[in-house]
């Protein structure tokens, strides 16, 4: 089956001249959203890996299915002002301005081996700033995983500079 059927395109949204995928009608769709999850699934079964640093918020939909079907620990990656205890933070640059995320300090100990997850690869400037805020607190980043890359915006070539592995289930290049 193809998941990329499952995938609705918005023109011009959140402005004009942008294609937005939407994952929501993977989501809606049982087959769609069983299907993503299942090669998901599929590829990280065999991954020597300790926990799953899912990205808020729609990593957190994938992230979490990860974790429990492969008996590993889920740490979320929020924005700021979201974790109770004792957080870490990182910034990271946008096309105008910049963002921030945080995780809990006691998230990740020394040598814990994880893998990022989100639902969409753009830029790649959340995804880094995640993987940066697991190596500062003694994590390998083992593999980076999305439902969807678009690599005509080169978040996928920037993170593999980066010496980032990454994994995407669907490229949508172009129009």
């Amino acid at each position: 089956m193809d998941l990329k059927k499952y995938v609705r395109t918005v023109p011009n949204w959140p402005k004009p001249g942008i294609m937005f995928r939407d994952i929501t009608t993977i989501l809606k769709d049982p087959a769609g959203y069983k299907l993503a999850v299942d090669l998901l699934l599929e590829h990280y079964r065999d991954l020597d890996f300790d926990k799953v640093i899912a990205i808020e918020s729609r990593g957190f939909v994938f992230g979490s299915l990860l974790a429990y079907e492969l008996g590993k620990g889920l740490i979320m990656v929020r924005k700021p002002g979201k974790l109770p205890a004792e957080r870490v933070r990182k910034e990271y640059s946008l096309e105008y301005g910049t963002d921030a995320i945080e995780m809990h300090k006691d998230s990740l100990s020394e040598g814990e081996r994880v893998v990022v997850i989100d639902d969409l690869l753009a830029t790649g400037g959340t995804a880094l700033a995640s993987a940066q805020l697991c190596e500062e607190l003694g994590a390998k980043v083992v593999e980076m995983g999305f439902v969807i890359d678009l690599p005509d915006i080169g978040g996928s070539e920037r993170l593999e500079r980066e010496g980032y592995k990454v994994f995407k289930l669907i490229d949508f290049e172009g129009d």
